[in-house]
């Protein structure tokens, strides 16, 4: 039995949304357990005349709500009876309960899994690694996307290796196409980090690297993992996909300006259902942590039940491939040179 703590308060549908996304998970998968964090009281009238097995799932009672507005570090300190820090503290003591998913503060949930859990043994500083798809019908993951604004060569190198390994272990990429991401493909490109960290990847056997890559090609399909600071991550992310969202906003407008425009839009309106699809990042899950000793999965803020689910089918692949072990016996191979 694989048991996942889900936090239930801290996103912008919440309870809702993590209890839905739980509930359906349950339903897929008959070796999850799932932990529901949370106000007890709200939580049981959530669960009111839902359909779902009683045996594998459990309401973990923590009163206290995270704000938007609070430091992380006050959070660790100062909010254990969170629904996010209780989440922390149980996967932390409970040698069965292998993840956490939530939805809540970035910023404490990067804190607490730091000082609460810990990393992998050889791991420098964990990343975020979440996945977009690809106009060939594929994903690719960038890493990182927001944990590290600053780096040093090491660390994208083992961003490098953290990445790479999820992508083949958790959804099956034969030999990941890593790309640094960089002002332009030519090997000199980019800053003394860049250049060095182009160097090193060159030189790690484990990693297919493909060589630099340019913000404009990260959705062409040509690339499994982009390696950024979380600085540079974070903006490549979230511009392409507001990119997406406006010119679907755009698109819609368009239709509806004109009547011939409509009738058009009639013919092609699956097409036009399918592309909505397609760039709708609730149903490619979360933002996966890597490098810390047990699975943590970020959801976005504004996750509804379908993106809870996919964040939970994450954290489930995740221990199933047992993959921390595996970043950790490919990690322990650099520890003496990675600084």
């Amino acid at each position: 039995m694989i048991k996942i703590l889900v936090d239930c308060f801290g996103g912008d549908h919440c309870p809702q949304a993590p209890v839905e996304g739980a509930l359906k998970a349950l339903a897929t998968y008959p070796d999850l357990y799932i932990l529901l964090t949370g106000d007890e009281a709200i939580l049981q009238k959530e669960l009111e005349g839902k359909a779902y097995d009683k045996s594998r799932l459990e309401i973990v009672h923590a009163p206290e709500v995270i704000g938007c507005d609070e430091k992380p570090t006050d959070v660790v300190r100062l909010k254990r009876n969170s629904s996010m820090m209780k989440g922390i503290i149980l996967l932390r003591d409970r040698d069965d309960i292998a993840a956490l998913v939530s939805t809540g503060s970035t910023g404490a949930l990067v804190t607490g899994a730091l000082v609460r859990l810990g990393r992998i043994p050889g791991v420098i500083r964990p990343a975020f690694c979440p996945l977009l798809p690809t106009m060939d019908g594929g994903i690719v993951g960038i890493c990182d996307s927001g944990a590290n604004v600053e780096v040093t060569p090491a660390h994208l190198r083992q961003f490098a290796i953290m990445a790479s390994l999820y992508l083949e272990n958790v959804y099956g990429v034969s030999k990941p196409r890593v790309a640094l991401l960089n002002v332009g493909k030519e090997a000199e490109k980019g800053d003394v980090i860049r250049q060095e960290a182009y160097k090193l990847l060159q030189e790690t056997p484990s990693l297919n690297f493909v060589g630099n890559m340019e913000s404009r090609d990260l959705l062409s399909g040509s690339y499994d993992v982009v390696v950024a600071d979380g600085f540079s991550g974070n903006v490549l992310v979230k511009t392409t996909e507001g990119t997406a969202l406006e010119l679907l906003k755009k698109l819609k407008k368009e239709i509806f300006s004109k009547t011939i425009y409509k009738l058009g839009a009639l013919l092609m309106k699956r097409m036009f259902a399918d592309m909505k699809e397609f760039m709708n990042y609730q149903n490619y899950g979360g933002s996966v942590l890597l490098g810390t000793s047990k699975v943590v999965v970020k959801g976005h803020g504004s996750s509804k039940a379908v993106a809870v689910e996919k964040c939970i089918e994450q954290a489930y692949r995740m221990e199933l491939s047992r993959l921390s072990e595996k970043i950790e016996a490919e990690i322990v191979k650099y520890e003496h040179y990675d600084v």
